[in-house]
């Protein structure tokens, strides 16, 4: 009886006497039998409408999951790459691996060099010669940005085509046959004075 009276929402104060057969009876009369109030600790009360409420789980975003290492193993930091048609292969790894739903993502300075995806090899091609910069990103489900690497700088050299033809210089049969050796650049035959 105690506990439906503390239960009802709409309460107002308890009272308590014995009555003449020896029983505790329990009130919300104070003028019967000289009856004495009962004090009762404050109740946990919820709003009669719950969908008003919202709940703390969907307030609070799920947290950021953490790794312990994420880093590019190739290349290495400050490596010179030296490829004539600016390709670069780039692996990168993660501690614990790659969780579900997350992706690598491989920024080449500052900027997407594809979409985001499980594999944690990039191959990259046409890279232009000069510095630049590596960094790896792992994206949720979200989206967001769980870790990120510091960019790591790469040196690109590609052969032009002056720098092929000082490696091997172009004879008069190499001409129109390698791309380094136009025919524009053809030296004119000498003339035999036979053939005038």
């Amino acid at each position: 009886m105690v506990a439906c009276l503390i239960s009802l929402p709409a309460m107002a104060e308890v009272f308590t006497y014995i009555d003449a057969q020896g029983n505790r009876v329990f009130t919300d009369q104070p003028g019967t039998r000289n009856a004495k109030r009962v004090p009762l600790a404050t109740s946990n009360r919820m709003s009669a409408n719950p969908s008003s409420a919202t709940p703390v789980a969907a307030t609070k975003a799920k947290p950021l999951f953490h790794y312990d290492m994420l880093r590019v193993l190739v290349p290495d930091p400050d490596a010179t790459i030296r490829s004539t048609g600016g390709e670069l292969i780039v692996s990168v790894t993660s501690e614990p691996g790659l969780q579900q739903g997350h992706r690598y993502r491989l920024l080449l300075d500052g900027q997407p060099t594809a979409d985001p995806g499980p594999s944690p090899v990039f191959a990259l091609s046409n890279i232009d010669r000069g510095s630049h910069h590596l960094s790896v990103e792992i994206l949720d489900e979200q989206g967001r940005t769980v870790e990120r690497t510091a960019n790591q700088p790469f040196h690109m050299q590609r052969i032009s085509l002056a720098q092929k033809r000082q490696v091997k210089p172009c004879v008069l049969t190499d001409y129109g046959q390698r791309p380094e050796c136009p025919l524009k650049d053809k030296p004119e035959e000498e003339k035999s004075f036979f053939w005038r």
